[in-house]
């Protein structure tokens, strides 16, 4: 006689459903002291919902450079600009491409999002450019006239800090942004007011530098009025890093100057590293910079040549889209290494800092359109798309209710748990990976409750197809879960496989969509292996489903149960030979 199998268990074995159940209890425990952990209580909020900008970008090759629009430079420029935005501190904010030529920025409504949209919109290359020329950003004035007199003139160029030439004299003290190696050289003196840009450098009327422009370049600075926005847009188009050009640029005391700039000759490639931060030896704001190996020698050599020019030779400009953010003076030769000092607060040390470090991207860009959405406009979307969830929820428990009367309450607590996961998961995934939960993914979240209602369904139908068949409940759960399983298995991967698909494939907002729908099509097999099942198990052992209570929903009597399979066993007769009849 064969031993017995006893390292399989028959389909009918009840297994320890309380082993399940504790797992999924701890999950959610941990799940929520997360939340607390993190201080985050509710799912962050898309720009749809909560209100914000979106900005649409096209990109654009630089001058001299042919198919420069491609997945590569687009994938940079996306990486470059989301770390300039984020830098800022600015929340959630959603950079990606959208076809082949265009970045979409998604701003939420927040303190930062205005200084984010200024810093999306000048996405072109960064340069370092040796300054010629600087003066006061409007028109130049009309040539004094001879009755001025020479003491009138003495006493203008006292007041204004400037010497004849049109340089600060060498006892202003001026606002400029001294950049220094390190610590080791004092940073110039900063004036009270301002926020560091130079002011003894400026003149009322240019002289030409010792590198002079062309004729056209001079008309264009004397005749250059940087007050106007559209004169200040038409300054970078066309322009390459070889080219002497003419700049804008707001000094420490948000007035306009204008510039004329020498060619290139470190690019924001050639920065490693920059971030504002405190001093606290000298308990002031400063700009440090790194410079990569190759950018520290092209910086060596600038610096070595302007540190011995006078003002405002002695100055380079960073320019960022054609316009000038900062022009600070050099007072020795650096290399590796620097700092920009002046009067800087948090906000400006930081804001230079960041376009130093992410300011270089292969490609410039041009605004295609921007969007706003108000937080009013948005609360009432989310509202909308609330009610459209709970009248879905209803329906489904209303039709559970009827149709499977105990049951339902089964389906129900399995559909709280998947709730309270997911909306677990959601609000963690804000701060872990940005994840802001937008319309799409609202209407994801309402199609999930579908899905997993169908799981619950199977599972059910299958127990009563056992329970027609003759058998008692607690052998149908068991007998029923293979059956089922297999079901809610395929079911639920092909769900997620068109989410995964159309999340890979899509762009903007659809991708919140496939992202909940996924990760619910993935929290639906969870809960019904995990929770559903172990308390149908447990249920079974009760004696209001056991005994097929009317209400319970696995009445035999309403299903249309044939007599037990035990009394309906056959017996086989013995044979009699017709022989012996």
């Amino acid at each position: 006689m064969a031993a017995p199998n006893r390292g399989r268990r028959p389909a009918g074995a009840q297994g320890k459903p309380g082993r399940a159940l504790a797992l999924i209890l701890i999950a959610m425990v941990a799940l929520t002291g997360g939340m607390f952990a993190a201080g985050e209580f509710t799912p962050r909020l898309g720009i749809d919902l909560a209100g914000g900008t979106s900005i649409t970008l096209q990109a654009k090759s630089l001058p001299g450079q042919k198919d420069a629009v491609n997945e590569t430079n687009m994938n940079t420029a996306v990486d470059i600009i989301e770390r300039r935005v984020n830098g800022l501190g600015v929340s959630e904010a959603e950079v990606q491409t959208q076809g082949d030529n265009h970045i979409i920025v998604n701003i939420p409504k927040g303190t930062d999002s205005e200084q984010a949209r200024q810093q999306v919109g000048t996405t072109a290359q960064l340069f370092f450019r040796p300054v010629l020329t600087v003066a006061a950003g409007g028109p130049a004035a009309p040539e004094p006239s001879p009755s001025a007199s020479a003491g009138d003139k003495a006493k203008e160029d006292k007041e204004t800090g400037t010497t004849p030439s049109g340089s600060p004299s060498p006892s202003t003290t001026t606002q400029g942004r001294a950049v220094t190696d390190g610590i080791k050289a004092p940073a110039a003196s900063p004036s009270p007011s301002g926020s560091g840009e130079p002011k003894g450098s400026q003149s009322p009327e240019p002289k030409p530098s010792a590198d002079p422009a062309t004729g056209a370049l001079e008309k264009q600075f004397t005749t250059l009025d940087c007050t106007d926005p559209k004169a200040r847009g038409k300054l970078g188009d066309n322009v390459k890093p070889s080219d002497t050009i003419v700049a804008c640029g707001l000094n420490g005391v948000d007035q306009w100057e204008k510039y004329i700039l020498g060619p290139a000759e470190v690019d924001g490639r050639d920065v490693d590293d920059a971030a504002g931060q405190l001093d606290q030896t000298r308990g002031m704001w400063i700009v440090t910079m790194e410079f990569t190996e190759a950018g520290a020698k092209k910086f060596q050599k600038i610096t070595s040549r302007l540190s011995q020019q006078q003002p405002p030779m002695n100055q380079f400009a960073i320019v960022l889209d054609g316009e000038v953010v900062s022009a600070p003076q050099v007072n020795q030769t650096l290399s590796a290494s620097a700092e920009i000092t002046g009067n800087f607060d948090q906000e400006s040390a930081q804001n230079l800092g960041n376009i130093l470090s992410y300011g270089a991207l292969p490609l410039s860009f041009e605004e295609d359109s921007v969007t706003t959405v108000t937080a009013a406009l948005g609360g009432e979307q989310l509202r909308a798309g609330l009610i459209a969830g709970a009248i879905g929820l209803a329906l489904v428990v209303i039709y559970l209710v009827v149709y499977y009367r105990g049951l339902s309450l089964i389906a129900l607590l399995s559909l709280g748990v998947s709730a309270v996961l997911t909306y677990t998961i959601m609000t963690l995934l804000g701060p872990a990976i940005g994840f802001a939960l937008n319309l799409p993914a609202v209407c994801g979240a309402i199609v999930a409750i579908g899905i997993t209602a169908d799981s619950f369904i199977v599972y059910f139908e299958r127990i009563r197809d056992e329970i027609r068949e003759g058998r008692t409940l607690r052998p149908a759960v068991e007998r029923a879960w293979p059956r089922a399983r297999r079901t809610v298995l395929v079911s639920d991967f092909v769900s997620f496989l068109a989410a995964a698909v159309l999340f890979a494939v899509t762009v903007g907002k659809v991708k919140g969509f496939a992202f909940t729908l996924g990760l619910t099509t993935l929290l639906d097999v969870v809960v019904v292996f995990l929770f559903t099942k172990p308390v149908m198990t447990m249920l079974a052992r009760r004696k209001f489903f056991s005994d097929g209570h009317p209400w319970s929903g696995l009445d035999p009597k309403r299903l249309g149960a044939k007599p037990p399979l035990r009394r309906s066993r056959r017996t086989t007769a013995p044979t009699t030979d017709p022989k012996e009849a």
